[in-house]
């Protein structure tokens, strides 16, 4: 089924290729500087007067700074097969990304980073405030990156954040702002906080693509990783909170397929949790409606819970994307128990020497849901992102 591309689509700049044999740092093993051509920082940075050489060198420094804050700069992050995982699960192929041991132990640097190569790239003035909305993973990737860059960060926390969390941000020199919540208000306080901070001028230093298109363009990095390393037709299992992990990972192994790298794409099959389902209820009111994108499909989930607090954002910022994708394949957003949540992760801790938490399996908890709905099909490879270490 094709379906017309929705808002939040980034796209690839005007040439882009594919690193191949024999080109410049082709084999690199920081990904923005493999699939630099790719990426639009780099786009930004030849249109405001740097050569290639300078851009490389940027991506140099900017990662060299990154590691002297968090121990290590970018890499390629492995993709490796578990048998043992995928006999618990009850399929025949299971590849697991690791992404726990990457910069501040999630993806979420990588959008990020991306936004930092974009903001130098550009210009913007040192001072310029970055804002984000976060007291988890998205925040310790943003006050890494920020503190490299040297720029200032404010993070718009919750209450209730975890003081350890909170203590981490502190010692890398963001600026914490507590929301607490207004007669009336609806939605997350801290977005809506964040927001008005941008509108008085700062950036979006944010992992939604709904407030800043270009932080996608880091995230990609991780699905052109993957575009390298399969060999078969896959479905790929991904957790969603705001929904820009997903999004990122599927735009660019559609770009991969119009490259000519990969044949076809793998299948898209998103998880949540019962505890905040926005997706699968936005999912099933557009195909109701017959308007799949319609805003009013989406809307605040009331008092997200789950063990999986990283995936608890109240609406999936990015779910366009994600409703097109799924509708293209012919899947649906998968809801998994607080029971598959738990048991995802104790499999993963039992079965591979992954550090995840109850977050970054929650991949593997789609995958148990996708049983008990008798929708796993289990002659295909399945794909899941490990993301997010036990901390």
């Amino acid at each position: 089924m094709t379906v017309e591309r929705p808002a939040g689509w980034l796209g690839t700049p005007s040439g882009a290729s594919w690193p191949g044999p024999g080109t410049l740092h082709g084999d690199d093993p920081n990904p923005f500087v493999r699939f630099r051509h790719l990426l639009w920082a780099h786009d930004a940075a030849l249109g405001n007067g740097m050569d290639d050489d300078a851009y490389v060198a940027m991506v140099r420094r900017l990662d060299d700074a990154v590691a002297e804050v968090d121990g290590a700069g970018f890499a390629t992050t492995p993709l490796r097969p578990h048998p043992d995982l995928a006999a618990a699960v009850g399929v025949g192929s299971l590849l697991a990304k690791d992404e726990t041991g990457n910069v501040s132990g999630t993806h979420k640097a990588r959008h990020l980073f991306g936004l930092a190569l974009h903001l130098e790239a550009t210009g913007v003035p040192m001072d310029t405030p970055l804002a984000i909305a976060s007291c988890g993973n998205a925040a310790l990737g943003a006050a890494v990156v920020a503190r490299a860059a040297e720029r200032p960060l404010v993070v718009h926390v919750p209450p209730w954040a975890d003081p350890t969390v909170l203590d981490r941000l502190a010692d890398l020199g963001a600026d914490l702002r507590t929301c607490e919540r207004r007669a009336g208000e609806v939605g997350d306080p801290c977005v809506h906080r964040a927001r008005q901070l941008v509108a008085e001028g700062a950036v979006a230093f944010t992992c939604q693509g709904t407030d800043n298109l270009l932080t996608l363009d880091g995230g990609r990095t991780l699905g052109l990783e993957l575009a390298e390393q399969l060999v078969d037709a896959a479905d790929l299992y991904v957790q969603v909170g705001g929904g820009a992990l997903a999004s990122s990972c599927v735009q660019a192994l559609g770009d991969a397929v119009a490259l000519g790298v990969l044949p076809r794409r793998p299948r898209l099959l998103t998880i949540q949790t019962e505890g905040c389902a926005p997706l699968r209820r936005a999912f099933e009111r557009g195909v109701e409606s017959g308007d799949p994108f319609a805003d009013a499909n989406m809307w605040p989930w009331n008092e997200p819970s789950s063990l999986a607090t990283g995936i608890l954002d109240d609406v999936v910022y990015d779910w366009q994307p994600l409703v097109a994708t799924m509708l293209e394949d012919g899947t649906q957003p998968l809801v998994a128990t607080e029971a598959e949540i738990a048991e995802a992760h104790r499999l993963v801790r039992a079965h591979t020497d992954v550090p995840a938490d109850p977050t970054g399996t929650a991949g593997v908890a789609g995958m148990l849901a996708a049983r008990r709905e008798d929708a796993l099909d289990a002659t295909r490879a399945a794909v899941v992102l490990l993301t997010g270490v036990e901390r």
